[in-house]
């Protein structure tokens, strides 16, 4: 794939967006941009909204779609017009453009985003929404988003994805929300409809459609809240979790900032990795953990708190580790007493990047007094102690104290 390249005087590729209204909804400079270039790429059904425009070759989306961007930037330097759904920028083709050439070899003419379209029909303030893509994307990107109150405009794949919305909803806890199905927004096939989650029935769905929802919280709901130190109930786990409180202080540690990768190493439930993903959409985490079944737990905890993408990798410590993404921080919460892990992820660790790790055991205590005699950086001892039944009365149970050493590399 050719990276990007200086400029020439003029634009050469334009990005048109283009609604359902077709030509109509295009202006007069779009128009002729169409009808006057010799190459047009796009969907299937852009250029069936174009057709009558379009005189030049036409070149529909390949699979995978990287052939298609080669064939794009195989005429770098000749007029080329790319279709796209409304906002190119916005979920589209324009930003994956835009990674390989100059934003000065290329013009945008965009047309109202899907969001935009929904959002003046439902009379919502689209500041005041969120916004997400489920197109091609799973489906429980949406669960951290499920707040009582919240609205929320949600781009679907295909006719399918208005009840797998509802089904989730239901199955959360949320199924008195009202989903509202907007179907081939700004077309003659132009659609609304709504229903109540737990009794979704609606059909002959349109497969280009958006849904927008007004979250209702029943009994028992299933809400994430926006903070670090979750509930430890919310997680699947057989008792390998770092408690609630420890795992609010061991993320303020950690401190994640944009765009950053974490290694958890020793992940066990996988709670580090995913509240800090939970932190900001931009975050990522690779789990390393040896054990099958919890790897397969790890997944699990990733959907149910909406962050399926976070990576699990099964395996041990520091053999897993060769051939991983440049870690910016890295979290050793089991496994780090054992010979060579804390050597090696010291090792991949990204310069300024920062390493935490929890003891509980005077062995694990042991090695983290050790490094931080070699190496420097901070120590902190967490005590925690619970209210708790003793006879009739009560009285304070103190939980295992951690030991934290916090380093970063230099």
């Amino acid at each position: 794939m050719s990276d990007l390249s200086p400029p020439g005087n003029q634009p050469w590729l334009t990005i048109i967006g283009i609604g359902e209204d077709g030509p109509e909804g295009l202006g007069e400079e779009a128009k002729r941009l169409i009808a006057s270039a010799p190459a047009v790429f796009g969907g299937a059904r852009h250029h069936a909204l174009a057709a009558q425009l379009i005189s030049g070759e036409r070149f529909s989306w390949q699979s995978p779609f990287a052939r298609s961007i080669e064939a794009i930037l195989a005429r770098r330097g000749t007029p080329v017009v790319v279709l796209a759904s409304g906002d190119p920028f916005l979920h589209g083709v324009g930003a994956t453009l835009s990674r390989h050439l100059a934003v000065e070899e290329m013009r945008t003419i965009p047309a109202p985003s899907a969001f935009s379209l929904a959002a003046s029909r439902l009379g919502w303030p689209l500041q005041d929404v969120a916004t997400i893509s489920l197109h091609g994307r799973p489906i429980d990107l949406i669960r951290p988003h499920l707040h009582p109150g919240r609205r929320i405009i949600a781009l679907t794949s295909d006719e399918n994805g208005p009840r797998a919305l509802a089904n989730l909803l239901a199955a959360d806890g949320f199924g008195q929300s009202q989903l509202t199905v907007l179907e081939a927004l700004g077309g003659s096939r132009d659609r609304r409809r709504s229903a109540i989650s737990a009794d979704f029935d609606l059909a002959d769905i349109d497969p280009l459609n958006v849904c927008a929802l007004h979250v209702a919280a029943g009994e028992g709901a299933r809400i994430l809240p926006f903070v670090a130190g979750l509930e430890d109930e919310l997680f699947e786990h057989d008792g390998q979790i770092t408690k609630r409180e420890i795992r609010a202080m061991t993320l303020s540690a950690l401190a994640p900032r944009h765009g950053e990768l974490l290694w958890d190493i020793g992940a066990g439930s996988g709670s580090i990795g995913i509240e800090w993903m939970l932190a900001d959409p931009s975050l990522k985490t690779i789990a390393i953990e040896q054990s099958p079944e919890r790897a397969a737990r790890i997944a699990r905890n990733a959907s149910a708190f909406g962050v399926p993408h976070l990576a699990v990798i099964e395996g041990a410590a520091p053999g897993a580790l060769v051939g991983l993404p440049e870690p910016d921080a890295i979290f050793l919460g089991g496994g780090g007493s054992e010979a060579g892990v804390i050597d090696a992820a010291i090792a991949a660790l990204k310069r300024g990047g920062r390493l935490l790790a929890n003891a509980v055991t005077l062995e694990m205590e042991a090695v983290l007094l050790c490094e931080h005699a070699k190496r420097g950086g901070s120590l902190t001892r967490i005590e925690i102690a619970r209210a708790g039944a003793i006879g009739g009365m009560s009285g304070w149970r103190p939980a295992m104290p951690v030991t934290q050493w916090r380093w970063t590399k230099g």
